[in-house]
Protein backbone atom coordinates (compact mmCIF):
# COMPACT_ATOMS: atom_id res chain seq x y z
CA UNK A 1 0.00 0.00 0.00
CA UNK A 2 1.18 3.53 -0.64
CA UNK A 3 1.25 6.27 1.92
CA UNK A 4 0.05 9.65 0.74
CA UNK A 5 0.71 13.07 2.21
CA UNK A 6 0.82 13.33 5.96
CA UNK A 7 0.61 16.29 8.26
CA UNK A 8 2.74 17.00 11.30
CA UNK A 9 0.24 18.75 13.53
CA UNK A 10 -0.11 17.25 17.00
CA UNK A 11 -3.30 15.35 17.72
CA UNK A 12 -3.31 16.25 21.43
CA UNK A 13 -6.22 18.58 20.81
CA UNK A 14 -9.36 16.79 19.71
CA UNK A 15 -9.26 16.47 15.93
CA UNK A 16 -11.84 14.31 14.13
CA UNK A 17 -10.51 11.27 12.28
CA UNK A 18 -12.04 8.46 10.26
CA UNK A 19 -10.88 4.96 9.33
CA UNK A 20 -12.30 3.71 6.03
CA UNK A 21 -12.05 0.03 5.06
CA UNK A 22 -12.13 -1.11 1.45
CA UNK A 23 -15.45 -2.94 1.96
CA UNK A 24 -17.10 0.34 2.94
CA UNK A 25 -17.16 0.04 6.72
CA UNK A 26 -16.27 3.27 8.48
CA UNK A 27 -15.04 3.94 12.04
CA UNK A 28 -15.02 7.48 13.41
CA UNK A 29 -12.72 8.63 16.18
CA UNK A 30 -10.02 11.16 17.06
CA UNK A 31 -6.67 11.85 15.45
CA UNK A 32 -3.72 10.20 17.17
CA UNK A 33 -0.18 11.07 16.22
CA UNK A 34 0.21 13.12 13.05
CA UNK A 35 -2.81 14.68 11.35
CA UNK A 36 -3.30 13.96 7.67
CA UNK A 37 -3.97 10.82 5.67
CA UNK A 38 -2.39 7.45 5.10
CA UNK A 39 -3.12 4.17 3.35
CA UNK A 40 -2.18 0.57 4.03
CA UNK A 41 -3.40 -2.93 4.73
CA UNK A 42 -5.44 -3.04 7.95
CA UNK A 43 -4.19 -5.83 10.23
CA UNK A 44 -4.51 -6.48 13.95
CA UNK A 45 -1.89 -7.38 16.55
CA UNK A 46 -2.89 -9.14 19.77
CA UNK A 47 0.17 -8.23 21.83
CA UNK A 48 -0.62 -6.56 25.16
CA UNK A 49 2.86 -5.02 25.26
CA UNK A 50 5.72 -4.28 22.89
CA UNK A 51 4.10 -1.58 20.77
CA UNK A 52 7.44 0.18 20.24
CA UNK A 53 9.01 -2.97 18.80
CA UNK A 54 5.92 -3.57 16.68
CA UNK A 55 5.90 -0.10 15.19
CA UNK A 56 9.60 -0.25 14.30
CA UNK A 57 9.46 -3.78 12.83
CA UNK A 58 10.15 -3.46 9.07
CA UNK A 59 7.80 -6.41 8.44
CA UNK A 60 4.90 -4.00 9.07
CA UNK A 61 5.82 -1.80 6.10
CA UNK A 62 2.67 -0.42 4.39
CA UNK A 63 0.33 -1.81 7.04
CA UNK A 64 -2.13 -0.03 9.30
CA UNK A 65 -1.81 -1.85 12.61
CA UNK A 66 -4.79 -2.21 14.94
CA UNK A 67 -3.86 -2.76 18.59
CA UNK A 68 -6.32 -5.16 20.22
CA UNK A 69 -5.12 -4.26 23.72
CA UNK A 70 -7.53 -1.52 24.85
CA UNK A 71 -4.97 0.91 26.27
CA UNK A 72 -1.77 1.76 24.44
CA UNK A 73 1.06 4.14 25.31
CA UNK A 74 1.35 3.59 29.07
CA UNK A 75 5.12 3.10 28.99
CA UNK A 76 5.81 5.92 26.54
CA UNK A 77 8.72 5.72 24.10
CA UNK A 78 12.37 5.11 24.93
CA UNK A 79 15.62 5.23 22.97
CA UNK A 80 16.62 1.58 23.44
CA UNK A 81 13.83 -0.68 22.18
CA UNK A 82 13.54 0.27 18.50
CA UNK A 83 13.90 -2.72 16.19
CA UNK A 84 15.12 -0.53 13.31
CA UNK A 85 15.99 3.06 12.54
CA UNK A 86 12.38 4.25 12.14
CA UNK A 87 8.68 3.47 12.46
CA UNK A 88 7.55 1.39 9.47
CA UNK A 89 3.80 1.05 9.93
CA UNK A 90 1.65 3.18 7.64
CA UNK A 91 -0.81 3.99 10.41
CA UNK A 92 -1.76 3.07 13.97
CA UNK A 93 -5.21 2.36 15.42
CA UNK A 94 -5.83 2.35 19.18
CA UNK A 95 -8.86 2.48 21.42
CA UNK A 96 -7.71 4.36 24.53
CA UNK A 97 -4.31 6.11 24.30
CA UNK A 98 -2.55 6.76 27.60
CA UNK A 99 -2.87 10.37 28.65
CA UNK A 100 0.41 10.36 30.59
CA UNK A 101 3.21 7.82 30.04
CA UNK A 102 4.78 6.34 33.16
CA UNK A 103 8.03 4.38 32.92
CA UNK A 104 11.53 5.12 34.14
CA UNK A 105 12.95 4.45 30.67
CA UNK A 106 10.48 6.67 28.79
CA UNK A 107 11.87 9.76 27.06
CA UNK A 108 8.64 10.97 25.47
CA UNK A 109 5.09 9.86 24.80
CA UNK A 110 4.03 7.51 22.02
CA UNK A 111 1.87 10.29 20.63
CA UNK A 112 4.89 12.61 20.46
CA UNK A 113 6.93 9.96 18.62
CA UNK A 114 4.16 9.34 16.11
CA UNK A 115 4.01 13.08 15.44
CA UNK A 116 7.80 13.34 15.16
CA UNK A 117 7.90 10.52 12.60
CA UNK A 118 4.79 11.76 10.77
CA UNK A 119 2.70 8.63 11.42
CA UNK A 120 -1.04 9.18 11.05
CA UNK A 121 -3.19 7.33 13.56
CA UNK A 122 -6.68 7.19 15.00
CA UNK A 123 -7.95 6.61 18.55
CA UNK A 124 -11.28 6.37 20.33
CA UNK A 125 -12.79 3.70 18.07
CA UNK A 126 -14.16 0.27 18.97
CA UNK A 127 -11.07 -1.82 18.19
CA UNK A 128 -12.86 -4.98 19.34
CA UNK A 129 -15.52 -4.51 16.66
CA UNK A 130 -12.84 -3.65 14.09
CA UNK A 131 -10.83 -6.76 14.96
CA UNK A 132 -13.90 -8.99 14.70
CA UNK A 133 -14.64 -7.44 11.32
CA UNK A 134 -11.11 -8.17 10.06
CA UNK A 135 -11.28 -11.74 11.38
CA UNK A 136 -14.55 -12.33 9.54
CA UNK A 137 -13.78 -10.46 6.32
CA UNK A 138 -9.98 -10.73 6.27
CA UNK A 139 -7.22 -8.13 6.25
CA UNK A 140 -7.99 -5.43 3.73
CA UNK A 141 -6.94 -2.10 2.33
CA UNK A 142 -7.77 0.90 4.48
CA UNK A 143 -7.17 4.59 4.94
CA UNK A 144 -6.98 6.90 7.94
CA UNK A 145 -8.04 10.50 7.38
CA UNK A 146 -7.95 13.31 9.94
CA UNK A 147 -8.21 17.09 10.02
CA UNK A 148 -8.60 18.63 6.58
CA UNK A 149 -8.17 15.20 4.96
CA UNK A 150 -11.62 14.11 6.19
CA UNK A 151 -14.14 14.36 3.36
CA UNK A 152 -17.10 12.63 1.81
CA UNK A 153 -17.13 8.92 2.61
CA UNK A 154 -17.72 7.93 -1.01
CA UNK A 155 -14.66 9.86 -2.12
CA UNK A 156 -12.49 8.44 0.67
CA UNK A 157 -13.66 4.90 -0.09
CA UNK A 158 -12.80 5.31 -3.76
CA UNK A 159 -9.29 6.42 -2.81
CA UNK A 160 -8.86 3.42 -0.52
CA UNK A 161 -10.04 1.04 -3.23
CA UNK A 162 -7.54 2.57 -5.67
CA UNK A 163 -4.60 1.41 -3.53
CA UNK A 164 -2.61 -1.70 -4.48
CA UNK A 165 -3.18 -4.99 -2.66
CA UNK A 166 -0.62 -6.58 -0.36
CA UNK A 167 -0.78 -9.76 -2.42
CA UNK A 168 1.78 -9.29 -5.15
CA UNK A 169 3.61 -6.49 -3.30
CA UNK A 170 7.41 -6.58 -3.42
CA UNK A 171 8.59 -4.62 -0.38
CA UNK A 172 11.70 -6.27 1.05
CA UNK A 173 14.15 -4.10 -0.88
CA UNK A 174 12.39 -0.96 0.42
CA UNK A 175 13.20 -1.79 4.04
CA UNK A 176 16.56 -3.58 3.76
CA UNK A 177 19.94 -2.01 4.46
CA UNK A 178 21.71 -0.56 1.46
CA UNK A 179 25.19 -1.19 2.85
CA UNK A 180 26.70 -4.16 4.67
CA UNK A 181 27.34 -3.69 8.38
CA UNK A 182 28.73 -5.90 11.13
CA UNK A 183 27.29 -6.74 14.53
CA UNK A 184 30.27 -7.99 16.56
CA UNK A 185 30.17 -11.06 18.77
CA UNK A 186 29.64 -10.46 22.47
CA UNK A 187 32.62 -11.98 24.23
CA UNK A 188 34.74 -14.53 22.39
CA UNK A 189 33.99 -14.85 18.69
CA UNK A 190 33.02 -18.42 17.78
CA UNK A 191 31.37 -18.16 14.36
CA UNK A 192 30.74 -15.82 11.44
CA UNK A 193 27.26 -15.59 9.94
CA UNK A 194 26.20 -13.84 6.75
CA UNK A 195 22.69 -12.47 7.33
CA UNK A 196 20.55 -11.46 4.35
CA UNK A 197 18.50 -8.42 5.36
CA UNK A 198 14.96 -8.69 4.00
CA UNK A 199 13.64 -6.47 6.81
CA UNK A 200 15.70 -7.66 9.75
CA UNK A 201 14.84 -6.73 13.35
CA UNK A 202 17.70 -5.41 15.48
CA UNK A 203 17.22 -8.02 18.18
CA UNK A 204 17.93 -10.90 15.78
CA UNK A 205 21.67 -10.27 15.22
CA UNK A 206 21.88 -9.36 18.90
CA UNK A 207 20.60 -12.82 19.87
CA UNK A 208 23.28 -14.33 17.66
CA UNK A 209 25.97 -12.02 19.02
CA UNK A 210 25.08 -13.20 22.52
CA UNK A 211 26.16 -16.67 21.37
CA UNK A 212 29.55 -15.59 20.11
CA UNK A 213 28.50 -15.01 16.49
CA UNK A 214 29.86 -12.13 14.42
CA UNK A 215 26.99 -11.18 12.12
CA UNK A 216 27.58 -9.56 8.72
CA UNK A 217 24.25 -8.05 7.67
CA UNK A 218 24.06 -7.79 3.88
CA UNK A 219 21.55 -6.03 1.58
CA UNK A 220 18.63 -7.96 0.10
CA UNK A 221 20.33 -7.60 -3.28
CA UNK A 222 23.47 -9.43 -2.15
CA UNK A 223 24.86 -12.16 -4.40
CA UNK A 224 26.25 -15.54 -3.45
CA UNK A 225 29.73 -14.14 -4.00
CA UNK A 226 28.93 -11.35 -1.53
CA UNK A 227 27.74 -13.88 1.06
CA UNK A 228 30.74 -16.17 0.78
CA UNK A 229 33.23 -13.28 0.68
CA UNK A 230 32.81 -13.05 4.48
CA UNK A 231 33.71 -16.77 4.81
CA UNK A 232 30.57 -17.59 6.79
CA UNK A 233 30.08 -20.59 9.04
CA UNK A 234 26.35 -20.15 8.47
CA UNK A 235 23.85 -18.10 6.48
CA UNK A 236 20.72 -16.44 7.86
CA UNK A 237 17.65 -15.11 5.98
CA UNK A 238 15.61 -12.56 7.94
CA UNK A 239 12.00 -11.57 8.34
CA UNK A 240 10.53 -8.95 6.01
CA UNK A 241 7.38 -7.47 4.44
CA UNK A 242 5.36 -8.20 1.35
CA UNK A 243 4.44 -11.21 -0.73
CA UNK A 244 7.12 -13.95 -0.84
CA UNK A 245 5.89 -14.90 -4.32
CA UNK A 246 7.65 -11.74 -5.58
CA UNK A 247 11.02 -12.57 -4.00
CA UNK A 248 12.70 -14.37 -6.89
CA UNK A 249 16.10 -12.85 -6.11
CA UNK A 250 16.23 -14.09 -2.49
CA UNK A 251 14.93 -17.50 -3.61
CA UNK A 252 17.79 -17.78 -6.12
CA UNK A 253 20.24 -16.77 -3.39
CA UNK A 254 18.74 -19.33 -1.01
CA UNK A 255 19.12 -21.96 -3.73
CA UNK A 256 22.82 -21.14 -4.05
CA UNK A 257 23.26 -21.58 -0.29
CA UNK A 258 21.43 -24.91 -0.37
CA UNK A 259 23.65 -26.11 -3.21
CA UNK A 260 26.72 -25.44 -1.06
CA UNK A 261 25.13 -27.15 1.97
CA UNK A 262 26.06 -24.27 4.28
CA UNK A 263 24.31 -24.32 7.68
CA UNK A 264 21.15 -22.31 7.16
CA UNK A 265 18.59 -20.56 9.37
CA UNK A 266 15.57 -18.50 8.27
CA UNK A 267 12.94 -16.53 10.17
CA UNK A 268 9.48 -15.47 8.91
CA UNK A 269 10.05 -14.19 5.34
CA UNK A 270 13.18 -16.34 5.41
CA UNK A 271 10.99 -19.37 6.13
CA UNK A 272 8.86 -18.57 3.10
CA UNK A 273 11.96 -18.11 0.95
CA UNK A 274 13.25 -21.52 2.04
CA UNK A 275 9.84 -23.01 1.26
CA UNK A 276 9.92 -21.63 -2.26
CA UNK A 277 13.52 -22.79 -2.81
CA UNK A 278 12.48 -26.31 -1.79
CA UNK A 279 9.61 -26.25 -4.29
CA UNK A 280 6.69 -25.45 -1.99
CA UNK A 281 4.16 -22.73 -2.73
CA UNK A 282 3.11 -19.80 -0.54
CA UNK A 283 -0.29 -18.23 0.03
CA UNK A 284 -1.90 -15.28 1.79
CA UNK A 285 -3.63 -15.95 5.08
CA UNK A 286 -7.10 -14.54 5.63
CA UNK A 287 -6.01 -12.24 8.45
CA UNK A 288 -2.59 -13.54 9.46
CA UNK A 289 -0.86 -14.09 12.79
CA UNK A 290 0.32 -10.99 14.65
CA UNK A 291 1.00 -10.80 18.35
CA UNK A 292 3.11 -12.39 21.09
CA UNK A 293 0.84 -15.17 22.34
CA UNK A 294 0.54 -17.72 19.52
CA UNK A 295 0.83 -21.44 20.42
CA UNK A 296 3.20 -23.43 18.22
CA UNK A 297 4.29 -27.04 18.53
CA UNK A 298 7.83 -28.10 17.74
CA UNK A 299 7.07 -31.42 16.09
CA UNK A 300 10.66 -32.61 16.50
CA UNK A 301 10.32 -32.56 20.31
CA UNK A 302 6.57 -32.37 20.92
CA UNK A 303 7.07 -29.22 22.99
CA UNK A 304 4.44 -26.46 22.78
CA UNK A 305 5.75 -22.90 22.80
CA UNK A 306 4.05 -19.53 23.20
CA UNK A 307 5.54 -17.44 20.41
CA UNK A 308 5.70 -14.02 18.76
CA UNK A 309 4.30 -13.71 15.23
CA UNK A 310 4.00 -11.20 12.44
CA UNK A 311 3.07 -12.78 9.14
CA UNK A 312 0.28 -12.55 6.61
CA UNK A 313 1.63 -15.22 4.26
CA UNK A 314 2.49 -18.88 4.86
CA UNK A 315 4.19 -21.88 3.23
CA UNK A 316 1.99 -24.52 1.61
CA UNK A 317 3.73 -27.74 2.64
CA UNK A 318 2.26 -31.13 3.66
CA UNK A 319 1.98 -31.78 7.39
CA UNK A 320 1.60 -35.54 7.13
CA UNK A 321 4.72 -36.66 5.32
CA UNK A 322 8.35 -36.04 4.49
CA UNK A 323 8.84 -34.38 1.08
CA UNK A 324 11.58 -35.16 -1.43
CA UNK A 325 13.08 -31.90 -2.70
CA UNK A 326 15.99 -31.03 -5.01
CA UNK A 327 18.08 -30.69 -1.82
CA UNK A 328 17.09 -33.89 -0.10
CA UNK A 329 14.27 -34.64 2.28
CA UNK A 330 12.39 -31.88 4.10
CA UNK A 331 9.56 -31.83 6.61
CA UNK A 332 7.33 -29.44 8.50
CA UNK A 333 9.01 -29.01 11.90
CA UNK A 334 6.60 -26.57 13.57
CA UNK A 335 2.86 -26.01 13.30
CA UNK A 336 0.47 -23.41 14.74
CA UNK A 337 -1.99 -25.08 17.08
CA UNK A 338 -4.70 -22.52 16.36
CA UNK A 339 -5.08 -23.31 12.66
CA UNK A 340 -2.44 -25.86 11.55
CA UNK A 341 -0.49 -23.25 9.57
CA UNK A 342 3.09 -24.31 8.76
CA UNK A 343 5.39 -22.55 11.23
CA UNK A 344 8.71 -24.19 10.43
CA UNK A 345 10.66 -26.32 7.95
CA UNK A 346 13.59 -28.65 8.51
CA UNK A 347 16.04 -30.24 6.10
CA UNK A 348 16.85 -33.85 6.89
CA UNK A 349 19.85 -34.44 4.62
CA UNK A 350 21.79 -31.23 5.13
CA UNK A 351 22.06 -28.57 7.88
CA UNK A 352 19.19 -26.13 7.55
CA UNK A 353 15.89 -25.09 9.10
CA UNK A 354 13.53 -22.15 9.38
CA UNK A 355 10.58 -20.92 11.42
CA UNK A 356 7.69 -18.67 10.49
CA UNK A 357 7.53 -16.88 13.84
CA UNK A 358 10.01 -14.66 15.73
CA UNK A 359 12.26 -16.45 18.23
CA UNK A 360 14.16 -13.25 18.98
CA UNK A 361 10.98 -12.28 20.87
CA UNK A 362 11.16 -8.51 20.89
CA UNK A 363 8.67 -8.17 22.39
CA UNK A 364 7.44 -11.59 23.42
CA UNK A 365 8.09 -14.81 25.34
CA UNK A 366 11.47 -16.53 25.18
CA UNK A 367 10.13 -20.07 24.66
CA UNK A 368 11.80 -20.31 21.24
CA UNK A 369 15.22 -18.91 22.11
CA UNK A 370 16.62 -22.44 21.75
CA UNK A 371 16.40 -22.06 17.97
CA UNK A 372 19.47 -19.83 18.00
CA UNK A 373 21.27 -22.58 19.92
CA UNK A 374 20.06 -25.07 17.31
CA UNK A 375 21.67 -22.90 14.63
CA UNK A 376 24.92 -22.86 16.64
CA UNK A 377 24.77 -26.66 16.85
CA UNK A 378 24.45 -26.91 13.06
CA UNK A 379 27.54 -24.76 12.60
CA UNK A 380 29.44 -26.76 15.22
CA UNK A 381 28.52 -29.98 13.43
CA UNK A 382 29.60 -28.64 10.06
CA UNK A 383 32.91 -27.43 11.45
CA UNK A 384 33.55 -30.82 13.07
Amino acid sequence: MTTSTRGIASAKKVTPAVLVLEDGRVFRGRAYGAVGETFGEAVFSTGMTGYQETLTDPSYDRQIVVATAPQIGNTGWNDEDDESSRIWVSGYVVRDPARVPSNWRARRSLDDELVAQDIVGISGIDTRALTRHLRERGSMRAGIFSGEAVGAETELLARVQAQPHMKGASLFEEVATKETYVVPAIGEKRFTVAAVDLGIKGMTPHRMAERGIEVHVLPATATADDLYAVNPDGVFFSNGPGDPATADGPVALMTAVLERKTPLFGICFGNQILGRALGFGTYKLKYGHRGINQPVQDRTTGKVEVTAHNHGFAVDAPLDRVTETPFGRAEVSHVCLNDDVVEGLQLLDQPGFSVQYHPEAAAGPHDAAYLFDRFVSLMEGQRA
